[in-house]
């Protein structure tokens, strides 16, 4: 019983070392007495029991190395502490078996050196604007140096970059003195605009307040050219008039008579409205003055007529 059991454990150990199989996620590095023989991808494999070995085993992931925290100084002279992430994952499980130690370890190691190159050739303010510029650089310049290693550097990434104390209070004093510089400019664009705006309302309004002057005087123009006209015309009219009532009979009479009666009217009014008498009080009797004298006229003018005739027809 014992040696059936002693060889039942030998074959169930021989079935074991002759059978194996190999994860999805991952590569097996076969070696057979010493000697790299091959490697196995996912799947069942036969191997020769006590001859053949796995010697590595890799995952096929992509896997993520935190990249410590290290001291580096940008071009103009300032230190910053950085740290960031390394995507990467094994191609080929000869080279990463091979081809390096250990290569996360190397990985690592390589960011770090490289990061500390790519940061020197910056600026301060270009490590924070320019992460995603810094991000290739570091990620081309790790994966041509990981080539030879079997490994694929997929991306890196920047996770805090951090300025000494000093560096910070500075930065800090300036982002105010900007920030003030800044709100005093706008304040300043805004009196300017402001005052822009007022001068263009004033120019705008006196502009307005002329042109309504103008406008004014110019329809005063009219209406005083057409009330000037319209008076010319009447007087014209009145005058057409006067001279055809003058060219009848007794028109002459008749004009000498209103223009006697306006004389005496106006001179009763001047002698009622002064209050200093400057002229006799007898003025005021003138219209049975000029009566005696137009009907003295009249009789004159009927003798000569008279005369006229009977001279006319002896």
């Amino acid at each position: 019983m014992l040696i059936f059991t002693i060889g039942f454990l030998l074959v169930l150990f021989v079935l074991y070392k002759l059978m194996l199989i190999v994860p999805m996620r991952e590569v097996h590095v076969i070696e057979r007495l010493g000697k790299f023989l091959t490697v196995l991808p996912p799947g069942f494999h036969f191997l020769v029991p006590f001859v053949d070995r796995v010697a590595y085993r890799h995952d096929t992931r992509e896997e993520v190395l935190d990249v410590p925290p290290q001291s580096c100084i940008s071009k103009d002279n300032t230190q910053l502490e950085v740290d960031g992430l390394v995507y990467l994952k094994v191609m080929d499980g000869k080279l990463a078996s091979y081809g390096i130690e250990n290569y996360r370890k190397a990985a690592v190691n390589l960011a770090q050196t490289t990061m500390r190159s790519e940061i020197g050739k910056l600026s301060l303010s270009q490590t924070f604007s320019e992460r995603d510029s810094l991000n290739e650089s570091i990620v081309r310049e790790i994966d041509k140096a990981s080539d030879p290693w079997g490994i694929k550097v997929l991306r890196y990434e920047i996770k805090n970059i951090t300025p000494s104390t000093k560096v910070i209070n500075t930065l800090e004093k300036q982002m105010e003195a900007e920030r003030r510089k800044r709100a005093e400019i706008t304040l300043a664009n805004a009196e300017k605009a402001a005052m822009i705006n007022m001068s263009e309302g004033e120019r705008q309004e006196a502009i307005n307040l002329s042109e309504g002057q103008k406008q004014k005087r110019i329809n005063e123009a009219l209406g005083k050219g057409q009330e000037i006209s319209i008076i010319a015309k009447a007087k014209a009219e009145g005058m057409q008039m006067i001279c055809t009532a003058l060219e009848a009979n007794g028109g002459n009479d008749a004009m000498n008579m209103l223009l006697k009666e306006q004389f005496i009217g106006q001179i009763g009014n001047i002698l009622s409205e002064a209050q200093i008498s400057v002229v006799p009080a007898e003025m005021a009797k003138l219209e049975g003055f000029f009566e005696g004298m137009d009907q003295v006229t009249h009789n004159m003018s009927g003798k000569g007529n008279h005369k006229a005739t009977t001279e006319q027809g002896a």
